[in-house]
């Protein structure tokens, strides 16, 4: 899966959401994490924050949606199952990639039992989720395309049917324009580039 959903909010600046169950306080907060180590750097940036909280618990899964290669989750001293993996659930079948969740507690007094903390900790993720901004993941190439000043204009119009984007130009014998598009888009983009000059233009992909 190349294009996907995921949090449009970064680690510094997380969505939240807020519950008080039984007068205990759940406070969600997700961010888009790309990898293990910024879910983890996520958690401890939380963890800090509110190190007076009874428990920071939390989930993530930092490949596509539903993908189980790069997961985590944690307790954070609540019973065993009732929090990190309950909470990994709901992002797993959310449809969202690439995200990470810290639900922080207070506790209030109110033991909740195993099937309470379980609920509300599914609750909680759910409610983070539930106005999460999000944008589309669209991993992306850089192509320089080297054309006749005659087909220049082709290619111009050619851009928007493959969602290319110009970043430079520049003449010399020929028009040579550095471009970024889909990596999905890349042979119909060339396909069609061929077809649009007679076969004389070139691509070369940068590494």
């Amino acid at each position: 899966m190349s294009r996907y959903p995921v949090p449009s909010v970064s680690p510094e600046a997380p969505h939240c959401a807020e519950l008080v169950i039984r007068r205990s306080r759940f406070l969600a907060q997700c961010a888009r994490t790309t990898g293990h180590e910024e879910a983890r750097a996520f958690v401890e940036r939380i963890r800090a924050r509110h190190a007076d909280a009874t428990h920071n618990c939390w989930a993530y899964v930092a490949g596509a949606p539903g993908q189980t290669a790069a997961i985590g989750f944690s307790d954070d001293g609540e019973p065993h199952g009732t929090a990190g993996r309950p909470m990994l659930q709901v992002l797993l079948h959310c449809g969202v990639g690439e995200l990470c969740v810290v639900v922080t507690r207070w506790f209030g007094g109110v033991k909740l039992g195993t099937g309470g903390l379980v609920r509300a900790y599914q609750d909680s993720v759910r409610e983070v989720l539930a106005a999460l901004p999000q944008e589309e993941r669209v991993p992306r190439l850089t192509l320089d395309v080297r054309v006749d000043f005659a087909h220049l204009d082709r290619l111009h119009r050619l851009l928007p049917d493959f969602e290319a984007r110009l970043s430079a130009e520049h003449y010399d014998t020929a028009a040579v324009l550095t471009i970024s598009l889909p990596q999905s888009c890349e042979a119909a983009f060339q396909e069609a580039l061929a077809g649009r000059t007679d076969g004389r233009a070139t691509c070369t992909r940068r590494e």
